[in-house]
């Protein structure tokens, strides 16, 4: 049996949000497995303890190229320590530097991006010079870049936290622009179902199952339920099956099939999305200092 320790409790708990001792013995009946303890806590608690998935927890802004033809575009996501410095205009000319630099460059990975050339110097340069001027560490996370089949609407939301890419062919500008604020608000992980990583489904076929024995199902209904779950949680994380923001009485499928119109890809990027931001213990911190004066 492994040691279940306070600063693993700590952590699930402030990723799921459940009870410090529901926290305890999750981790208990999952011999310290961080994944499999939040899993036994969504079986439990149900979404509750999956909220915390989708908290923006390290700060910086979303860049977005387009060209005027709408054939080519670029999302990037560049990170610095706090949202002071994502306002700063000279970090924000950087990052949207770089997004039309990965457009036109068509680097392959951050690495190769860094190794190019912006007004006169590299990247790289550029960035430690950038550091050195603002006084915080900056870094270049992820890129997208979209060569479009039909046209590209681009849409940038919150201050720059929230990027949309999306490859429509077919439909006119204003469809484009509903598909962009609907990527943004609904958060689609994929096209359709093709594109959903496996282990999302078989994590979500396992805690219907699961859910299903704890509330007394026969054996013989835990298949049909949880392929009816999988199938709700399909519609729900794919663009194609999600309802239309505007209109929750049609899909995005139904809305592209009444214009006539079809998206080929779309990206979205959130700031810090999978990150974990810096928390500072002010108190602990004002002690510390205290206690290292007393020394003195």
């Amino acid at each position: 049996m492994a040691e279940i320790t306070a600063s693993m409790v700590k952590e699930l708990r402030e990723k799921t949000d459940a009870p410090m001792m529901e926290c305890k013995r999750a981790l208990s009946e999952a011999d310290g497995d961080l994944a499999k303890a939040e899993e036994i806590l969504r079986v439990k608690l149900g979404n509750k303890a999956s909220k915390a998935a989708s908290r923006i927890t390290a700060e910086g802004m979303i860049g977005v190229y387009l060209s005027a033809d709408g054939k080519l575009g670029a999302l990037i996501e560049v990170n610095c320590e706090t949202d002071f410095v994502a306002k700063n205009d000279d970090f924000r000319v950087f990052t949207r530097s770089l997004a039309e630099l990965v457009a036109n460059k068509n680097p392959g990975d951050v690495a190769a991006l860094s190794n190019l050339n912006i007004d006169g110097a590299t990247v790289e340069a550029t960035r430690t010079a950038l550091i050195g001027k603002i006084g915080e560490n900056l870094s270049i996370r992820r890129f997208t870049r979209i060569a479009a089949q039909g046209k590209l609407t681009c849409y940038i939301h919150g201050g720059s936290k929230i990027g949309v890419l999306v490859d429509c062919t077919g439909g006119d500008d204003q469809l484009g622009k509903d598909l962009a604020m609907h990527i943004a608000a609904s958060k689609p992980k994929s096209l359709d179902a093709s594109g959903v990583p496996a282990d999302l489904v078989d994590t979500e076929r396992r805690i219907a199952i699961e859910k299903a024995k704890e509330a007394g199902k026969p054996e013989a209904m835990l298949e049909k339920i949880a392929a009816g779950t999988v199938q709700k949680y399909l519609r729900e994380v794919t663009l194609l099956g999600q309802l239309f923001v505007k209109d929750d009485k049609l899909t995005i499928e139904q809305l592209l099939k009444n214009k006539g119109a079809a998206v080929s890809s779309f990206a979205l990027y959130i700031v810090g999305e999978g990150l974990e931001k810096r928390k500072d213990d002010f108190a602990a911190e004002v002690a510390a200092q205290a206690a290292a004066a007393a020394a003195k």
